[in-house]
């Protein structure tokens, strides 16, 4: 069974920071464009940012670039995001998600399994 996990949310004040991790299971990962997007409430999901497999070509929404890092280790079947420098408007649900043909794109209908995702709070 092919399954992500994602962890490492919580509640941060602004300017704070946090990592997320996301595991892979039942599937090798490293051949796979993996994506971090986000949910805020009342907002549709948006792209956060991926990582592509055969390059490791990195891409981010304007909104979080400069501040956030993503990163993976196929070793152990995980990817990674380190946020710093957390806004009020970073608040959302965080969703990992893999893409099995490597497209290295922010679109979500390329993407085969998805977390159950990991809340960020921001706020003091």
């Amino acid at each position: 069974q092919k399954q992500l996990v994602e962890s490492g949310g919580g509640l941060v004040q602004p300017g704070g920071s946090l990592r997320l991790s996301c595991e892979a299971s039942g599937f090798i990962m490293d051949s796979y464009s993996m994506g971090w997007f986000r949910q805020a409430p009342g907002k549709e999901r948006e792209g956060v940012s991926y990582i592509s497999s055969s390059s490791g070509r990195t891409h981010y929404a304007d909104s979080v670039k400069g501040r956030f890092t993503i990163s993976r280790d196929n070793a152990q079947n995980m990817v990674y995001l380190q946020m710093n420098s957390l806004k009020p408007e970073d608040t959302a649900i965080y969703f990992c998600a893999a893409d099995s043909l490597d497209l290295a794109t922010m679109i979500e209908d390329y993407y085969d399994y998805w977390g159950q995702g990991t809340q960020v709070t921001v706020s003091s």
